[in-house]
This record gives C-alpha cells, structure tokens and sequence, in this order.
C-alpha cells in the first residue's frame, strides 16, 4: 500500500531534518507525505533539476516499507516456507517440521526494511532533497506548515496516504486488531477470525495458517477477492478449502465481544464464530482528516482529493497521488503517480496513468494476479457477444507440475481485437505479471503473444500458451 505512515498524527521520528534551502525561498515542488507516491515523486523531481522538500512526520517509506507490502511479504514467504517443509516428502526429501519462532520471524521480516529502509535514506540524501520531519498541515495554496515553520513551494504534491479502516461501531484495541497490530504480534494465534475477504484479508488469512492457526475468514460480499475476476475468486476459494481455511461469504458482520483469553464475533444471520483474535481488515482510508485539504478549496468525496487526469486538484499548482486519490491503493500505483506528477510539474507531459493498466498481485498462496479488466466489465465496456475469453490451465505446464501448483490463466479479449484482461491464480504466478501488463497496456492482439517464444520449462509458458489456445492453434491445451 501507498502511505505517508501514520500521517495523520505525529509519529515517532530517528531521521535527522537536513534543509539546505535558504529561509524564505520557495521550493520548486513541496511533498507533504514520504510513503509510495510522496517520495517516487520527490526522487524524479530533484532528477529533473527541481528543488524539493519533503515532509514526514514519521518514516519516509510510508505504509508499504514500514507496515504494509514489505513486512507482509516477508511473513507469507517464511509461511511458504513453513509449508514446503511440512510438505516436503511429496517431493521425495525427509524433513521434521519443529514449528515457528515467532520472534526468529520477526527478526528477518524486520531485517528487510532495514535494509531497504536505509537504502531509501541514502537515495534522498543523495538527490539533494530536504527532508523535514514534522508533522505537516497544508495552510496555503503554496504552503504547508511543520511545527510553526512555513515551507513554500510553486508546486504541492499532497502524498499522505491512508489508514487501516475499521467499520463504524467497531473500535480497534485489545484482540481486535488491524493490520498494523498484527505485523507486530509475537506470538502466532490459535484460532483467528478475519473480517474482510479482500487482498489484506486474505493474505493473513494465508500467512497465519501456514503458521499453524486456525483461519474464518468473514466476507460480506459473495466472493473472497471481490474486485477479481469471478473466475479466480473461485479458485482461490476451492484452494483455501483445499488448505482447510474457512470462510463465510455474503453475511455482514454484527458485532464482536472480547474476554481475557479471545473474541466472540456475531453475523447478522445470528452464527458465532470464537477465537483467540479478531482481524479487522475492512480496507484502508484516506489520510486527509484535519490537514487542511478543504480549507483550501480542495474537493473531497469520502476522504478522497478528487483530481483529474493529470492528478491535479483544480486549486492552483497543487497536485495529489496515491491513496488518498480514487482508485486502486497499490504502492506502484504510487510510484507511478509520484514520477507522472515530478514529470508533469517539469513540464515533460507525460502520458496519462491508465487505472485499468496497472497490475494487481494478492500474494496469498496460491497467488492472485491480474492486469486489464474483467470479463464482466469487458462485456460491459464493449457488449456481451462482443467478448472472446480463454483459460489455460496450469495442469498443462511443466513447470507449474513440478512446483505442485494448480491454477489457471485467463485471457480475456474484445472480439477480433487486443486482450483487454490477463488473470492468474497459482503459486508463484505474480511473478508473470511483468508480461501480462506488456500485453494489455500495449494492446497486443493473441497472435502477438503467439508469436513469441516463451522459455521451458517455465510457468511463464502458460501465458504463451494461452495465447497460442486463444490464437486459434493451441499446443499443450485443448481447445
């Protein structure tokens, strides 16, 4: 995820304020938030020649390095892991499972954003960036304030992030946890209950249960990752069913008791569900509360800083990206946000971000990933007998055979025309996101695809493979 952190409270800082701006003088561009999309857009910005500031109240990284996409997906590899040792004799190789250090995990997952989170330091440092810490108001269509100090810029790029959301009545503390708590457990639950069947849901879900727990996952909409294709919410189903994670889908939350020792969570439908721990993983919001945002004519719709193509807000030369505009909260989505706006800012005018375009991994296992659209919004887009879809699956691919993975690719194409979605579900299968993005975003045709000759044995031939199949003369599949 995108974010600033928590900047909508002061946080902890242990990074030192370097200004080298003479007092008084305007910066070319000021970025009130350090996450994703605040520092991408710092980093392009002093490449181009702009002088910049960059405002943080806690760590520049934000949500995604600190508490979100790094942290998580050091934990789903140790549960991974965990998984192929338990699971290792299928493989022919004799291993004895002794369980999770707890805190053995922590130390690698921490490890991690160390390294990174010292890389990026010396990143900003050396593009000549002044980076402040403090928390940050905007008080001026050029002007943001940090702790009764006042740094103008001609251009502001708000960058602030979001929140873990909780749902109204249902107060955070104790056993009930968000994401934020549970990167910071150090201990492995029993038993745990998931509200929300979306990617940050599904993935703990994914993570605790190669841990060792047992996992309900509560979805109020009729499928786990709802904003997927219907096809791999589907098999995502049929594969956390496989892996005994359960899930009730299409009943609403009620309400949740706590005791010293667990929770006891009530659906609308009057089922209960016990366990040691309640994860609240609703989405996350906008953080744009009491920064001044409105004040200064900015519109908002939920939380949300509306902007148009250029993400520019309509108020003077100030600019917003990442989270806290509508759309996807993905951390390259940030950074891409972040790099168009330093561009637009130098006066480059870059090509507009496609929302559509950009890729969507949910790293559970197995693997979600998708680019492009549905085939329910391609057959709205561009009608229903106007659609032409493929599934390719993995049963056909060596090397998906030899990892012991089922799944499936789905090509999703507008009739006689380019494939307008690419979706995947199987173990490893984000890593062939790269190609399918290439496909949809540069509008490639089956016969494109087709063409090329994909390596073997490796799961990235089953994209080719379905290209082939969707082309009309399928190698390894059935048509």
């Amino acid at each position: 995820m995108d974010g600033a952190g928590r900047h909508g409270s002061p946080g902890t800082v242990d990074e030192e304020t370097h200004v080298t701006q003479a007092p008084g003088d305007a910066y070319d561009v000021v970025i009130l938030g350090a996450g994703s999309g605040g520092y991408a857009a710092a980093l392009r910005a002093a490449e181009l020649g702009l002088t910049v500031a960059l405002i943080e109240s806690d760590k520049v990284g934000g949500t995604c390095l600190h508490r979100g996409c790094i942290p998580t997906k050091a934990l789903l590899h140790a549960g991974e892991l965990a998984d192929e040792i338990r699971e290792s004799e299928q493989f022919g190789v004799n291993s004895t499972f002794e369980g999770i250090d707890i805190n053995g995990v922590n130390s690698y997952r921490d490890s991690v954003v160390a390294r990174l989170y010292k890389g990026l330091q010396g990143l900003v440092a050396s593009r000549q960036i002044d980076l402040i810490n403090g928390y940050g108001r905007l008080v001026g269509t050029d002007t943001v304030e940090v702790d009764g100090q006042r740094i103008v810029g001609r251009n502001v790029v708000l960058a602030t992030g979001s929140y873990a959301r909780s749902l109204p009545g249902l107060e955070i503390g104790g056993r009930v946890i968000t994401s934020d708590q549970a990167l910071t457990l150090d201990w492995v639950p029993r038993k745990a209950i998931v509200l929300g069947g979306g990617v940050i849901g599904v993935e703990f879900a994914s993570v605790w249960k190669s841990f060792g727990a047992e996992v309900t996952i509560i979805e109020a909409l009729p499928h786990l990752v709802p904003n997927e294709d219907e096809a791999l919410s589907k098999g995502l189903e049929r594969a956390f069913k496989k892996r005994r994670i359960s899930f009730s889908l299409g009943v609403r939350f009620q309400g949740v008791e706590q005791t010293d020792d667990g929770v006891r969570v009530t659906l609308e439908d009057g089922s209960t569900h016990e366990a040691d721990v309640l994860l609240v993983a609703v989405g996350r919001g906008p953080s744009t509360a009491n920064l001044g945002y409105e004040e200064q004519g900015l519109r908002i719709d939920r939380g949300f800083v509306l902007v148009d193509e250029t993400l520019h807000t309509g108020v003077a030369n100030i600019y917003a990206v990442g989270d806290i505009t509508p759309g996807l909260q993905l951390a390259h989505r940030g950074f891409a946000h972040g790099i168009f706006v330093a561009e637009q800012i130098a006066g480059l005018n870059p090509a507009p971000i496609t929302e559509s375009g950009i890729p969507r991994v949910t790293y559970c296992q197995p693997e979600v990933a998708s680019v492009g659209l549905t085939e329910a919004q391609a057959r709205e887009a561009h009608g229903s007998d106007a659609v032409e879809v493929l599934e390719y699956n993995l049963g056909g691919n060596g090397r998906s055979q030899i990892l012991k993975t089922t799944g499936f690719v789905k090509l999703v194409r507008a009739k006689d025309g380019p494939i307008v979605g690419v979706h995947m579900l199987g173990a490893r299968m984000g890593e062939q996101i790269g190609e399918g993005q290439l496909i949809v975003n540069w509008e490639a045709y089956p016969e494109d695809v087709a063409s090329l000759i994909h390596a073997h044995p490796t799961q990235n031939e089953s994209l080719g493979e379905a290209a082939l199949a969707l082309a009309g003369k399928p190698l390894h599949s059935h048509n």
